[in-house]
């Protein structure tokens, strides 16, 4: 997932899994020169809507382990990662990651959305459970989703 590994990158260039938001922006945009500091504000609003980093005052901090990312030799990221995904998107790269092919997914969860009649997110939670894909990580979010339907 490119995003956590971009977001990865100046925690691990500090060597910490806390930064402050100034000194995230300079890294990605004058240190890296992957985006400019708008750009850079931006990525970091949407790692704060995928759960990525949380704020703390002025700082950063970290919700995974920067250190347990590989950064491929040569990594840039893409303008991607600046767009906000919805959180069946964000359902569906995690079970296309673990490799299962996309048309696949896509028909298996409208096949368990209509047959039982729930959200196309819990649909994707009961799939990719049912093959074995960790998706732990965004139960806590689909069930909000459903509380505020």
């Amino acid at each position: 997932m490119s995003i956590e590994v971009t977001v990865a990158v100046p925690f691990r260039q500090h060597g910490t899994d806390r930064l402050g938001e100034g000194k995230f922006i300079v890294a990605l945009s004058v240190n890296r020169d992957w985006f400019s500091p708008d750009q850079a504000k931006r990525l970091v609003d949407v790692a704060v809507g995928r759960g990525l980093v949380e704020r703390d005052g002025g700082d950063l901090v970290a919700t995974f382990a920067p250190t347990s990312v590989e950064i491929l030799d040569g990594f840039t990221p893409d303008e991607s990662v600046l767009r906000s995904q919805s959180l069946f998107e964000r359902l569906l790269d995690a079970i296309v990651d673990d490799g299962v092919e996309k048309r696949e997914v896509v028909a298996g969860v409208n096949r368990l959305q209509r047959d039982l009649g729930v959200t196309i997110e819990a649909a994707a939670v009961l799939y990719a459970r049912r093959r074995d894909v960790d998706v732990t990580r965004f139960v806590d979010e689909v069930r909000r989703s459903l509380v505020e339907e």
